[in-house]
């Protein structure tokens, strides 16, 4: 399976469409926070940056002296879906000051909805490419996982594949050589090749993870940033079943 799903999947539960005009109905669903979904997904081998989760500007100012500058700050809680599009991301705080004044501005930001917040601290992490992984649940063909290009190549490129779980090592091999923009994996800009022992052992974690909990409805791991070959976890949403 490669390209892009014919279907839209909801976030809150409710009912699902398909190109055959098939309805699919869901049942409610919940996120859990960016803290909460890497801590699950650590276990299963997909590396993410070294983390503080905050609950004041005072002791994010102390987090970030012992992450080290710079980092990054972001407004965590269970109802936060997108930060980007609030606003609840700050990045390159060089500073104890820095991280002060951003921590201030993202708890103010939070609303009501967002449940339990704090402030997640985490060390930067530096890379011209980024891909995303992670698992959808196809109401036709069951759960899949699914890599592809990140950021700008994302809009640019439309490069992805799907594999329905359970995955072998060899089936992530073949999603990964099933992508069409082969030359952003080998040197690239001064950067060396990504890592594919590296790249496999995350989607053979994301299958293992979503066989292991059936709760799981989906997986999103955008971006995972390649630093120096290696493919990092720099943000993670788990959707579950409420």
């Amino acid at each position: 399976m490669s390209g892009s799903s014919s279907w839209s999947l909801a976030t809150t539960g409710g009912s699902i469409g398909n190109s055959t005009g098939a309805v699919f109905v869901r049942a409610p669903t919940r996120f859990l926070s960016e803290f909460e979904s890497k801590r699950r997904l650590a276990s299963y081998g997909i590396q993410s940056v070294s983390e503080r989760l905050v609950f004041s500007a005072s002791e994010a100012e102390e987090a970030g002296r012992e992450l080290g500058f710079p980092v990054v700050a972001k407004l965590c809680g269970e109802g936060i879906a997108h930060k980007t599009e609030r606003g609840l991301v700050r990045l390159g705080l060089a500073t104890p000051e820095m991280v002060r004044v951003a921590a201030e501005e993202l708890l103010a930001k939070a609303r009501p909805e967002d449940g339990e917040t704090g402030v997640l601290l985490g060390e930067m992490v530096f890379g011209t490419r980024e891909l995303i992984a992670g698992v959808v649940d196809d109401p036709q063909f069951g759960k899949c996982v699914m890599i592809g290009f990140g950021g700008i190549f994302a809009e640019v490129l439309a490069d992805v594949s799907f594999r329905l779980l359970p995955l072998t090592r060899q089936d992530a091999i073949e999603m990964i050589d099933d992508l069409e923009t082969q030359a952003v994996l080998e040197d690239f800009r001064g950067e060396p090749p990504v890592n594919r022992e590296k790249l496999v052992d995350i989607l053979l974690g994301l299958s293992s993870f979503a066989e292991a909990d059936e709760s799981i409805v989906s997986v999103d791991v955008n971006p995972l940033i390649i630093s120096q070959g290696i493919p990092i976890a720099v943000d993670a949403l788990l959707e579950v079943r409420a």
